[in-house]
């Protein structure tokens, strides 16, 4: 137990090296760019002092996208998911796999689950024991289950899901922004030392390097940030985008998306205000999910959701501020519009 102990926590360490070497990018280019070019190389005061207002506008929006992403504590499923007693010591008794999953199929028929494995079996983890809601998946190195998982990024040490994808979003974007300002400001300096009409003095390897770096980042980061848009604009994850989820009828790799525009407010809320600040602004609870074949009722898929075991305390602080994305369970031959385009609306009933 002791010697696994201390392997857990080395590799906990270990995890924040490439946190530990943004951090040292970082400090390293506010350095290069504050001391050794706008203090050192800059002789206009005018140039000077707006280049560092931009400059520090940039840096802190980077810097607080950054720290929301790697704080945000990955949301998990509620007890709701959870086996009730009697069906939990039923699910542990049985050996036959066929057993466990009627076992399965018994509780998920009361909770807004409607994706599956791709042999159709309801989705269970062993792990944290519980029925995963729709978008979820369990990370072997948070060793937790996270709500529409994205996925797990070393480069903030964290899980990416859905109490942080907005945030993550925007710290690729300001990132990208962070880098276009400082090769834009830079690139003048640059060519003067490269073609040595500037003093060959210490400030040269820091600008020159300041440049190909920030360079470098924006080139990665930004098709980075291009890939994760397109996600955004389809309502997927980098697991779906891999893996199309499994409902009743089939793989649907566009099942959750509803549009361009409600997509994008799922991510980063309703209110365009809101879109450029890493606050807290995504739609929903992230346990239930609108699907282009189901339809929703909020209030009945809450009630459910609370009947099954959710209390308030284990809601995330901000369900009172967002909306409840959920299932209802009853079929609804009728017409709806998603985004212009008319569609049937009809519920998938799961049978045992």
């Amino acid at each position: 137990m002791a010697p696994s102990h201390a392997l857990r926590c080395c590799r906990r360490a270990l995890n924040w090296l490439p946190v530990l070497f943004v951090n040292l990018v970082i400090g390293w280019s506010y350095y290069a760019y504050v001391v050794e070019l706008c203090v050192y190389t800059i002789p206009n005061n005018a140039e000077r002092i707006s280049y560092l207002v931009f400059f520090h506008i940039f840096l802190t929006m980077f810097i607080w996208s950054y720290w929301k992403t790697i704080w945000s504590q990955p949301a998990s499923p509620s007890k709701a998911f959870g086996l009730p007693r009697a069906e939990k010591e039923m699910y542990e008794r049985e050996e036959q796999a066929e057993k466990q999953q009627e076992v399965l199929k018994k509780v998920a028929r009361g909770l807004p689950v409607y994706t599956r494995t791709a042999g159709g079996a309801v989705r269970y983890c062993d792990i944290c024991q519980v029925i995963k809601p729709d978008r979820c998946h369990h990370c072997s190195t948070c060793e937790m289950c996270v709500l529409k998982m994205d996925h797990h990024c070393p480069w903030v040490n964290n899980c990416v899901g859905f109490s942080n994808y907005k945030f993550f979003v925007l710290f690729l974007a300001f990132a990208s922004l962070y880098c276009v300002v400082i090769c834009a400001t830079v690139v003048k300096y640059f060519l003067k030392f490269w073609t040595n009409k500037l003093p060959d003095t210490g400030a040269k390897f820091h600008i020159l390097f300041l440049f190909v770096v920030a360079a470098v980042f924006f080139i990665s980061i930004s098709s980075l940030l291009s890939y994760h848009l397109w996600l955004v604009g389809k309502n997927r994850t980098t697991i779906e985008a891999f893996r199309a989820p499994f409902f009743a009828n089939g793989p649907d790799k566009n099942g959750f998306s509803l549009g361009h525009s409600r997509n994008v407010a799922e991510v980063f809320g309703d209110q365009a205000k809101y879109w450029i600040c890493p606050i807290f602004s995504s739609l929903g609870d992230g346990q239930s999910f609108v699907t282009r074949l189901v339809q929703i009722d909020p209030e009945q898929a809450k009630g459910v959701l609370q009947q099954n075991g959710k209390s308030p305390a284990d809601r995330m602080e901000t369900a009172d501020r967002v909306h409840s994305n959920n299932i209802q369970h009853t079929v609804d031959d009728s017409k709806e519009t998603v985004d212009g385009a008319l569609k049937d609306s009809v519920t998938v009933e799961i049978e045992p």
